[in-house]
């Protein structure tokens, strides 16, 4: 059945009245001190220089205060793309043994499967064993859904089959911020009215479920943003905030934001900037220049946005007397991405002015647009590459961990690399649970992933090697040794001496790229990868 319902449901304004008739009493609404509550935060296609904490130009003020007042892991990696990423931070398993080797799509290959297997466990089904309420707000993107009259629906891998009492937000990926396709509250499909904006209302429901969540328990939230995935959509006042400031083009900056990463500590002095993308243009060749201005521009307003809304999260956590002892992680799924789209007439919805093109700027309902390459480039500074690739500019993230109670170490900068899939070990650890053998009368593989605990406070994290593939797209990380490719060959990088990757070593270190690759192969053997 569907509903329709108003955006009004999930503004600031309702959030603050439930605060005031539900809860009078903000001294009594203390969970269980012996676990922190945990919120996870994903951001979608965002770059890994996006934040001004890592050397933007974007205000992103709450984001850049929790890395004040936390720390800030610059050698922290995600699984490329939305999907793949998505399955791996919420069972602690590479994505194919999470049954998403692929995409949301069917298939009876175990790695394959399209939709979360039964021989995981997600985050949530660990921490609602161990006594968590569990909610969760924004893009879900594990469950197949085909665009169609007639989606293609698997409701065993829907979020309140998998663990979360309480749900906000999207099966599907991005396409339309004003009126989202597969939009749901809890199990029932629903409908939004004219004033609805996406990003907002995933902030707002958030700080809503953070309002209704039970006193007496310690909570779980994940909340998965789709900005600032394509379409370019943002409102007009925060677009406004970016008039002229990119009217100086990508080359500048790619430059100042190099620049201003070292300088905060991001890069080492001598980290060198890789080189333009050479399909991309110099900026003073680049045509349309008013328009390129109001692609970026639009692009920084959604990452502005949803940094407004988890300005609006920690409101409410501090409200409810949680956030001093709340760990909240804050990630990207991918690099930026270089992707264009076209069309008026697409699965995601009608675009009267669809497509990325010179002759329509940006931003409102009835555009359908992408930033491109030279954007991209930008804000995956210093990186090559992008959003599926396994070179750094695809698979880096910043990664913000912020928590009173338990880190002392204020806007420290931690070097420990880590992945997507410690996340589910972290959280564990921080709640006292135990990742369980069996499931659901389901065997659970077993899990992948280490704490990054005891990176909080400085101590070393210990593992032999970190291992991507998607679509083709190979790599494995062992020590600064990094080995990337495709199905036809292998490069070697030394990513301590060449952070962007800019020289091939495997010519000179023979044994190491075939001992590195060997790793990969039976990784992937052992891990469903066909």
């Amino acid at each position: 059945m569907t509903r329709y319902i108003s955006s009004i449901h999930f503004t600031k304004r309702l959030s603050l009245v439930l605060s005031w008739f539900i809860f009078t009493n903000v001294s009594s609404f203390a969970a269980d001190e012996s676990k922190p509550d945990i919120v996870v935060i994903l951001a979608d296609d965002m770059g890994y220089s996006d934040l001004g904490c890592m050397g933007s130009e974007i205000k992103t003020p709450n984001l850049d205060t929790l890395a004040k007042e936390g720390l800030r892991f610059i050698q922290f990696y995600n699984s490329m793309r939305c999907v793949p990423t998505r399955s791996s931070l919420l069972t602690g398993l590479y994505h194919h043994q999470a049954g998403l080797g692929g995409w949301v799509t069917r298939s009876e290959r175990p790695g394959y499967l399209g939709h979360l297997s039964e021989n995981s466990v997600t985050i949530a089904e660990v921490l609602r064993d161990k006594g968590y309420h569990t909610a969760m707000a924004g893009k879900w993107h594990v469950t197949p859904y085909d665009y169609s009259d007639k989606p293609d629906l698997h409701r065993a891998s829907w979020p309140l089959q998998r663990g979360f009492d309480q749900f906000f937000g999207t099966l599907a990926g991005g396409g339309n911020y004003y009126n989202p396709k597969s939009l749901m509250r809890g199990n029932e499909f629903i409908q939004v009215d004219e004033h609805f904006y996406y990003t907002h209302a995933i902030s707002d429901g958030a700080a809503t479920f953070i309002d209704q969540a039970p006193k007496e328990k310690p909570l779980f939230l994940y909340i998965a943003h789709v900005a600032p995935h394509w379409p370019l959509h943002a409102l007009p006042e925060d677009i406004a905030k970016y008039e002229g400031v990119y009217d100086v083009g990508w080359d500048s900056i790619r430059e100042t934001r190099h620049a201003r990463m070292k300088e905060i500590g991001i890069l080492a002095p001598d980290t060198p900037l890789s080189p333009r993308d050479p399909k991309v243009r110099a900026w003073k060749d680049a045509p349309h220049k008013e328009w390129e201005a109001r692609r970026m521009a639009t692009y920084a307003a959604q990452i502005d946005s949803m940094d407004q809304g988890i300005g609006s999260v920690i409101e409410a956590l501090k409200r409810r007397g949680r956030f001093d002892n709340t760990v909240i992680f804050f990630l990207s799924d991918n690099g930026s991405s270089d992707e264009v789209i076209n069309g008026e007439n697409t699965r995601h919805g009608t675009f009267a002015q669809g497509g990325t093109r010179p002759d329509v700027m940006p931003g409102s309902k009835d555009t359908y647009a992408s930033g491109g390459k030279g954007w991209a480039n930008a804000s995956n500074t210093p990186f090559r590459q992008y959003k599926k690739w396994t070179q750094e500019g695809g698979i880096a993230t910043p990664l913000i961990v912020h928590w009173p109670k338990g880190i002392t170490a204020k806007g420290k900068i931690r070097h420990q690399v880590g992945h997507v899939i410690d996340i589910m070990a972290t959280a564990i650890d921080l709640a006292g649970a135990t990742y369980p053998s069996e499931h659901n009368d389901h065997e659970i593989i077993s899990l992948e992933g280490i704490s990054l605990r005891p990176s909080f406070t400085d101590h070393p994290l210990k593992r032999e090697a970190l291992y991507w593939e998607h679509q083709g797209q190979r790599a494995i990380r062992s020590g600064d040794w990094k080995l990337v490719g495709n199905h036809k060959n292998w490069k070697l990088y030394d990513l301590k001496a060449d952070p962007i990757e800019s020289q091939d070593l495997s010519a000179k270190h023979p044994d190491r790229a075939k001992s590195m690759a060997a790793m990969w192969e039976a990784w992937a053997k052992r891990s469903l990868v066909k």
